[in-house]
């Protein structure tokens, strides 16, 4: 059921609401950049990504604080239909294939140039986490907290839309932001939401978002939303690359036509998933196919 609409409840509200949290969750988190690194590039980028974790703590808090939010503990854990291990699954493949294909196209396009570095599973298993803990994070803020307040009041697709735009002008201040980046992260968020939605399933989001940082920054060695890693398992060489319609030069595979296109394209196979799962019996009922 609805809730009864109130100034409370309005979008404006809950995406100042959310902004505000998410501001003490980044001051909270700024401590880690304490910690020293001892020129060690792969702790650097871990300690980077890590610091993400005071926005879970200030939205646990929030979450916990406020009785009307209580539900919104139960999208973090097992007890949400589709947060399971095949979801995470799910998430890794679709984060790892939406970016790597992009990179492919921008190799294959010669509009990169990249070398192998080195290959350290264990420093890499750390990373991951750590920017699980970063694109987790920002999935909480967006695909949980705020989704979750919009549709109790709005229907699912305004959730959809609304965190989406938040999402995109959360990242209006990255180093080499374009218009074209702005739509492809308006792009992402939909189809982040759409796997929550669908899938019934936040881990499903949290991982796919986690893959694709971990893909395009760790692994490749490309910007990831302007950002540059200093370790990655591969390196670019970054003064003979060029941009096109599959690279910027400043901004990485995002903020590209190519990554738009893939981007689309996943978020039709998921709507068209959703849909094959829940076609209508003859008599009105709904069926669960294999």
């Amino acid at each position: 059921m609805k809730q009864k609409k109130n100034f409370r409840n309005t979008i404006v509200y809950i995406s100042f609401l959310t902004v505000t949290l998410m501001s003490f969750g980044q001051f909270l988190g700024e401590p880690v950049n304490l910690i020293p690194d001892g020129g060690n590039h792969a702790l650097e980028m871990g300690l980077y990504y890590f610091r993400f974790i005071g926005i879970w703590v200030i939205f646990l808090l929030a979450i916990v604080a406020n009785k009307a939010n209580h539900p919104f503990l139960k999208q973090l854990t097992p007890a949400t239909e589709g947060n399971n291990w095949k979801m995470i699954l799910v998430g890794i493949a679709h984060g790892f294939f939406t970016n790597a294909i992009c990179i492919l196209v921008a190799w294959l396009n010669k509009d990169i140039h990249i070398s192998f570095a080195c290959l350290e599973p264990l420093q890499l298993i750390g990373i991951y986490l750590c920017i699980l803990v970063q694109s987790s994070a920002e999935e909480l803020v967006c695909r949980v907290y705020m989704y979750q307040k919009i549709k109790q009041t709005y229907p699912e697709t305004i959730a959809i839309i609304a965190n989406s735009l938040l999402f995109a002008i959360l990242h209006l201040f990255n180093d080499g932001v374009t218009a074209l980046s702005i739509l492809n992260i308006v792009l992402v968020g939909i189809a982040y939401s759409l796997l929550v939605y669908c899938f019934k399933s936040p881990w499903c989001a949290f991982f796919a978002h986690a893959t694709w940082n971990f893909t395009q920054n760790i692994i490749f060695g490309l910007p990831n939303s302007g950002i540059v890693s200093s370790y990655s398992v591969f390196t670019l060489d970054a003064a003979n690359a060029r941009d096109s319609f599959a690279y910027s030069t400043s901004f990485g595979i995002e903020g590209t036509f190519t990554a738009c296109l893939v981007l689309l394209l996943c978020i039709i196979v998921t709507w068209y998933i959703h849909k094959r799962t829940t076609l209508p019996q003859s008599n009105g009922c709904m069926q669960q196919l294999p």
